[in-house]
């Protein structure tokens, strides 16, 4: 390769300190432009494909991988080149959850391969296996749910169970801190603790309910009907027991 040929590359491919960084500035741009179409990236001889419909990932495809292992391998790629295709879509729907976890998880996971504490490159199933196991198994369930974009179980305290994600733990202290304001609430007006809560902001949506010793915070994508969602998951509730 010439110098002319790879300093070209080096201006029009993404890099950075952490793989793929500017790729990840495009797919978190892509999500707030709720954009639909393909992310098509180019790595030496490699080739990945990132799906999106309404500003969500729902499928990728990497040499004979799909879904999360795919789009985790994408990610990491240290160099390379994408195009975006707005007219190239998929009727795949590989994967479930949301951009800001995906990107937690795919860092999380580089940064475990470059600590030695997972298998490095090749073993993408398993490491997924292994992120997603230290979800709890009600939290895993509800993201099955149809505009649920994160669940984390909670003690009274606010630690989390089982989840350590940077992200459960965000969730865990909104969860806890409107159950705080809830009991506030609930003595101040002879009620009781809270059972369950429901906010509706502009950006975001919340839900708590209890479980036992525990609580459930979820969080509720902005464009989901949040009676909707809250039905679907008291009806998870009542099918569990």
């Amino acid at each position: 390769m010439t110098a002319e040929i790879a300093q070209r590359e080096k201006i029009s491919g993404f890099e950075g300190s952490v793989a793929g960084l500017p790729l990840t500035d495009v797919i978190q741009l892509k999500g707030q432009n709720r954009f639909s179409g393909c992310i098509c990236v180019e790595y030496r001889e490699r080739q990945g494909m990132i799906f999106f419909r309404d500003g969500e990932i729902i499928h990728a495809e990497q040499d004979g991988r799909a879904g999360e292992p795919a789009l985790y391998e994408i990610i990491r790629w240290p160099g390379g080149r994408f195009s975006i295709q707005p007219k190239v879509t998929t009727t795949s729907r590989t994967i479930q959850q949301s951009i800001s976890y995906l990107l937690l998880e795919a860092h999380r996971l580089m940064d475990e391969e470059q600590a030695g504490m997972i298998p490095p490159r090749g073993n993408d199933e398993a490491a997924v296996t292994t992120v997603r196991r230290r979800m709890s198994p009600i939290a895993e369930r509800l993201l099955q749910i149809t505009g649920v974009s994160y669940a984390v179980l909670l003690k009274r305290d606010g630690t989390t169970v089982e989840d350590e994600s940077f992200e459960a733990e965000a969730l865990a202290g909104r969860g806890g801190a409107l159950a705080g304001i809830g009991n506030r609430l609930g003595t101040l007006f002879g009620l009781g603790e809270t059972r369950s809560a429901a906010v509706y902001g502009k950006g975001s949506q919340l839900l708590l309910f209890e479980a036992k010793n525990h609580y459930i915070s979820i969080a509720v994508k902005a464009e989901s009907p949040l009676a909707q969602v809250e039905a679907d998951i008291r009806s998870a509730f009542a099918a569990r027991k």
